[in-house]
């Protein structure tokens, strides 16, 4: 059995400390938001577990508790973009989260963590030529410390419109550019980011 532990909420960001708590009573219930009296109990133990999956922003609240994951065989996959706080407020610097990712991978391995630059959209501050200086300096400093990288770009949807005034949905031909100049820069640190080339 396979745990995803962030289809709804980031865990790791807001609740490692009940994460952690469930995990030692081996157990979690977990409640069918669309038939709020249904009601599961998963058992969290290593012997029915093969893996738990964790998707993030911020992963580091859980870095001083990686030992207590091991047998769970954990991957995390982690956010990364280049938004400051007018974007994302609750959420830690670009470079505070390469710093996570690379302790992530000596503590588990580099096959157990992959990170995604997403959402894209740009605007007059968040250029295609911006994001693509950020992703090299992202994958530069990954390098070796990760294998994949996933991208995809924003959909506009009526309520982040009106959120984020400005943001502009990324045009096809704008994806692929960017698809083209993410993947060579990736390709040319191909002994870290083969499945991107």
């Amino acid at each position: 059995m396979i745990i995803n532990a962030s289809s709804r909420t980031d865990i790791p960001a807001y609740f490692s400390d009940w994460f952690f708590q469930r995990l030692k009573a081996g157990y979690v219930y977990v409640r069918n938001p669309y038939y709020p009296n249904q009601i599961t109990k998963y058992i969290l133990n290593p012997e029915v577990v093969d893996s738990i999956v964790f998707c993030t922003k911020n992963p580091h609240p859980m870095l001083s508790r990686l030992k207590l994951l091991k047998d769970y065989h954990p991957y995390f996959f982690v956010t990364i973009t280049p938004y400051e706080k007018e974007i994302e407020p609750h959420v830690p610097s670009f470079q505070d989260v390469i710093y996570d990712i690379q302790e992530l991978s000596l503590s588990l391995g580099s096959h157990s963590v992959s990170f995604r630059y997403d959402p894209i959209f740009i605007n007059q501050y968040y250029t295609i030529e911006k994001h693509i200086q950020t992703f090299d300096i992202i994958t530069k400093q990954l390098e070796g410390y990760t294998h994949e990288c996933v991208i995809s770009f924003i959909d506009l949807y009526e309520k982040t419109k009106k959120n984020f005034p400005g943001i502009q949905e990324v045009s096809l031909n704008e994806q692929q550019y960017l698809a083209e100049a993410f993947a060579k820069i990736c390709c040319s640190k191909v002994n870290s980011y083969q499945d991107m080339c």
